[in-house]
């Protein structure tokens, strides 16, 4: 009897798992079609981005004359950052069913006895630098200790760079 309803659980799991993947297709499909957009600068700049943050088109009205070329430099990673966080809330909206179901499912560690939970062992992502300033802070420098002092000004040239080859 306990084998019977570990075979109908079973067949449950993987009758909802393909029930699943069906979904996950077909948001992927609606993912593609979102697009973020995000205007500022009193309308003089309009950013639109695709479901990836990728730029699809910035568009300048009339009274752009009005900014100079570093507010309109400003203004355009504005625009397109704003784009890209619209584009990235639409898309949570549309996979947040999905993600809220997956929630609800069995972990491998609750069906097999002695497995760990390894979705706890994931790294939590980190966001990407969006200013060049937090980029370059982030930065890792390399630092060697045990080298040897190079002269480059060194007028004398020997082995496979010897000019007389």
């Amino acid at each position: 009897m306990t084998n019977e309803h570990s075979n109908a659980e079973m067949y449950a799991l993987i009758d909802d798992f393909e029930k699943q993947m069906g979904e996950i297709a077909r948001l992927q499909r609606e993912r593609n079609l979102i697009v973020g957009r995000a205007t500022v600068r009193g309308k003089r700049i309009t950013a639109t981005v695709n479901a990836d943050g990728i730029i699809i088109s910035v568009e300048f009205s009339s009274k752009i004359t009005d900014l100079s070329y570093a507010e309109i430099a400003t203004a355009v990673v504005d625009a397109t950052q704003q784009a890209a966080a619209d584009a990235t809330r639409q898309a949570r909206e549309l996979m947040a069913p999905l993600l809220a179901h997956r929630a609800q499912m069995p972990k491998l560690s609750d069906l097999v006895d002695g497995i760990p939970d390894l979705t706890a062992m994931m790294p939590k992502p980190v966001p990407a630098p969006t200013s060049p300033a937090r980029l370059e802070s982030d930065r890792e420098t390399m630092t060697f200790t045990d080298v040897e002092a190079f002269d480059h000004d060194r007028t004398e040239r020997s082995g496979v760079t010897d000019a007389s080859w």
